[in-house]
């Protein structure tokens, strides 16, 4: 996997790859949506427990959609935890919604503003149904803000088709057989949907414009940051093949290598097709035989069958003529068609103990095998080029999972079928779900209409950060480092870094922080302080979110203005955090600079208080080892008060004489 290049244009281009993304990102917000609820008050523990089961609803045009049908043929218990400090009752649908959170509102116009989107003039909520039970209400209520917007993006632009502002889901705590458990702690936060049109050339590509356009969104200071507070959507297809959804990819790295795999999975089942194609199988003529193989089974000494027997459960089995040979098919890396067939059973027939069926193709190995599979042939009737698929369980669930087994044969007849597919770290995906459609949408009669007036849009335009890209060329300009313009253009504490650069210091205390032309600061020190010094402090239990952007601007101007050395600043801002002003610190701290012409007196003193003692007799470079044990002990009285080069350079020439 390491070896493969997710940027080869002209391969996947022979592909007819193609991908959008669709990333939700939670709103810092200090209520929900509809309620009064806190947001992002997350909990372990609950004061009550909702059973619920969910049914589907006809949309406008009286259909249903398909992913609310497969949700609904799964027959889950949904067990809601609830704690009484994070949910009331709008989110258990016992009553309406309050009026939408016009915070939240405002950061979704915002953002939709730096995406270039035309906003719409009138705000409908709609609701979205979604069986799954991460909603108790079964619909998620949702509005778009902002259409037809872009992002620049390698010499192009990656168009967006539009915004939606929502409310978010449960998390999940388990999910084993008929029973699936939520806390709602989640339930009803902000966040918004950004999606985009299928732009996206490569794997690689997907990945870099979800990284580009989580940073301008958290340019504006106003997202949840934090595991959980932003999940990416990928969608991807080729020629032939059909968009899939990867769904709630964690991590922006994992995107390459999904993406990829997806390609290559679409591919296999387009030659699948055309394998199937070959043998003159399609849905018309396509030979099923089903058939109870209970009694048939009774004897058997496998584990598997003997254990559910015992269990009171039935034993399936279904016939598929002519597809000899084509479950053994690789799909992905590490999986063949018979686990895309796995995944179906798992996820609708609630049948999730692995391996969850048998095939004749490649029938498993345990003592009196044979003689099963030739009860298995008789039973099923099979000829050379069919196969058998046997499974387990209660009699409702075996029938769920063979019905499944043949629709999933005709998906295969007709190529790739639209679905969402659950991601994993090592780049493989499995079946989660049908992907809807538009049939699951239908409007909210409880939300009235929500004005975006121009006078609005005015006043939020006035606020709007720069563009992370264009503060990271500026940055870049006035002498920053890649790294850390890189970082700090879409960071909390980019504020600081425009402070320094607009209102240039007048001089650097140090010869080896030279002044810089554009801005008469190092920028270089800028960049190691409000990254690698400050999560330095955050590691070491410091609150760092107490540190102020105004209290470091203030520490960037004393220390341009020659009151104290580099090596004082973690001092300064651990204090910081603990309350006290830049200036104070310094007063009281005795961190002033101490004039050159005391520096010599401090040294000598030390060198008079603590002779040097070699760890051994006759050590190399006995000055060099000597100048650094004296460096150590004025460091320790006067750290920011000297500096550290000229420090250096005053006792190695006092100890030379």
């Amino acid at each position: 996997m390491s070896n493969i290049d997710y940027n080869d244009l002209q391969f996947y281009q022979e592909l007819g790859f193609k991908s959008g993304i669709e990333i939700h990102q939670q709103l810092y917000t200090q209520k929900k949506l509809f309620c009064h609820c806190p947001a992002g008050k997350y909990s372990k523990e609950h004061d009550a427990e909702i059973l619920r089961h969910m049914r589907p609803t006809l949309s406008e045009l009286g259909e249903y959609d398909g992913c609310a049908l497969m949700e609904f043929k799964t027959k889950k218990n949904v067990i809601y935890w609830l704690n009484r400090e994070s949910v009331c009752t709008y989110e258990m649908d016992d009553t309406p919604p309050f009026t939408v959170n016009q915070e939240g509102l405002d950061i979704a116009i915002e953002i939709a503003l730096l995406l270039n989107c035309s906003l719409v003039d009138e705000m409908h909520i709609s609701r979205k149904q979604y069986l799954d039970g991460s909603i108790p209400t079964g619909f998620q209520r949702t509005a778009v803000v902002g259409i037809n917007g872009w992002i620049p993006f390698k010499e192009r632009k990656i168009r967006i088709s539009h915004i939606c502002f929502e409310e978010d889901a449960c998390r999940e705590v388990s999910d084993i057989g008929h029973n699936i458990t939520f806390r709602t702690d989640r339930l009803g936060m902000p966040l918004i949907e950004v999606i985009t049109m299928a732009d996206i050339r490569t794997p690689e590509e997907a990945k870099e414009v979800t990284a580009e356009i989580g940073r301008l969104m958290r340019t504006t200071g106003k997202v949840r940051r934090g595991i959980g507070s932003v999940r990416q959507d990928v969608n991807g297809s080729i020629t032939g093949g059909s968009r899939v959804e990867i769904k709630g990819v964690p991590q922006v790295g994992w995107i390459p290598a999904l993406l990829h795999n997806e390609a290559l999975r679409q591919k296999a089942f387009l030659d699948i097709k055309k394998l199937l194609e070959q043998r003159n199988i399609t849905e018309a003529n396509l030979k099923v035989f089903k058939n109870d193989l209970t009694k048939a089974l009774a004897n058997s000494k496998s584990e598997t069958f003997k254990s559910n027997l015992l269990k009171g459960n039935v034993i399936g089995g279904i016939k598929i003529g002519g597809i000899g040979g084509v479950l053994n098919y690789k799909t992905q890396p590490t999986k063949t068609f018979a686990d895309e067939i796995a995944g179906r059973i798992r996820v609708i027939a609630c049948l999730d103990v692995m391996p969850n069926f048998f095939h004749t193709d490649n029938y498993p190995t345990y003592e009196g095998s044979n003689n099963d599979l030739t009860a298995i042939t008789k039973s099923l009737q099979l000829g050379n080029d069919d196969i058998g698929i046997i499974v387990w369980g209660s009699k409702q669930d075996v029938e769920t999972a063979l019905e499944e087994v043949r629709l999933r044969i005709i998906d295969a007849i007709r190529g790739v079928p639209n679905e969402t597919r659950q991601p994993f770290r090592n780049g493989i995906t499995d079946f989660e779900r049908i992907l809807p459609g538009a049939n699951r949408m239908y409007p909210d009669t409880d939300s009235p209409p929500t004005r975006i007036t121009a006078e609005r849009i005015e006043r939020i335009k006035q606020g709007l950060p720069e563009p992370p890209w264009k503060r990271e060329k500026k940055y870049i300009d006035a002498g920053m480092p890649f790294k850390f313009a890189r970082e700090l253009a879409s960071s909390e504490r980019a504020p600081v870094v425009d402070a320094v650069i607009s209102r240039s210091p007048v001089s650097i205390p140090s010869e080896r922080d030279k002044v810089m032309a554009s801005t008469k600061v190092n920028l270089t020190l800028v960049g190691v302080t409000l990254t690698q010094w400050l999560k330095s402090l955050r590691r070491k239990g410091v609150d760092t979110k107490k540190i102020s952007n105004e209290a470091l601007i203030e520490l960037f101007e004393l220390y341009a203005a020659g009151k104290f050395y580099r090596e004082a600043i973690i001092t300064i801002m651990a204090k910081i955090a603990q309350g006290h002003k830049v200036s104070e610190i310094i007063a009281k701290d005795s961190i002033s600079v101490i004039p050159a012409e005391k520096l010599g007196a401090i040294i000598e003193q030390a060198i008079k208080d603590t002779p040097f003692k070699p760890f051994k007799a006759g050590t190399d470079d006995l000055l060099r080892k000597k100048t650094d044990f004296y460096i150590g002990r004025v460091m320790k009285k006067y750290r920011g008060s000297v500096d550290a080069q000229a420090l250096k350079s005053d006792i190695a020439r006092l100890l030379s004489k």
